[in-house]
């Protein structure tokens, strides 16, 4: 859990100054229940629920998958929402872009095209990987942080790239024809960050 605050800190916020103040705890739940995991709760508290029968799934390499669905799921604690307007599908590519850069990668995990750019989970996360790779660090911070305040707007991204988010996606999906420019998944440890973080202590 530790681990998974700090990436997400570490890849949504320049500084800790950025990310939400309001939250105080998260409770992680372990339990048997279908499917993989949820996020739910309050601006101030909020609870992880975990199925036992997916690690159990995952046992041959559950470490990292228990890793990565807790990143994944704490980035939901802590990313902005468009005062819950934002479409589920970029709020799900996100967290799954936290995950990819965090390093937790599933082995069925591969870069995928199609009609839409909102199709959540790892097909927008990669898209918004390869948009850090063409308009810089930084370009998925901004995104986030224009979903802070004010309602859903699809031209924040044209703010973040200059270009309106369709075009993004017809660029992005021509270069899934080629491969070897796409961006490589890094391990942000391999990086060596210039920010430092703050971490609370566990309680």
């Amino acid at each position: 859990m530790r681990d998974a605050v700090i990436a997400t800190l570490q890849w949504l916020y320049v500084t800790t100054e950025k990310a939400p103040a309001k939250l105080e705890s998260i409770l992680l739940v372990l339990r048997d229940m279908d499917g993989v995991a949820y996020t739910t709760g309050s601006a101030t508290e909020k609870e992880i629920h975990f199925s036992c029968q997916h690690i159990v799934n995952s046992s041959a390499r559950a470490a990292d998958e228990i890793r990565g669905v807790l990143t994944h799921e704490v980035v939901h604690c802590f990313q902005y929402n468009a005062l819950n307007t934002c479409p589920g599908g970029l709020i799900e590519g996100i967290a799954d872009w936290v995950r990819l850069r965090a390093g937790f990668v599933p082995p069925h995990w591969r870069p995928t095209g199609g009609d839409r750019w909102d199709a959540g989970y790892q097909t927008t996360g990669y898209f918004l990987h390869w948009l850090e790779g063409r308009y810089g660090e930084g370009t998925v911070q901004d995104i986030n942080e224009a979903l802070k305040d004010k309602q859903y707007d699809e031209k924040i991204f044209k703010d973040a790239t200059g270009r309106k988010v369709g075009k993004l996606w017809k660029l992005y999906c021509e270069h899934l024809e080629n491969p070897s420019q796409l961006p490589v998944p890094v391990n942000p440890s391999q990086e060596n960050p210039s920010h430092e973080w703050i971490v609370v202590q566990d309680r």
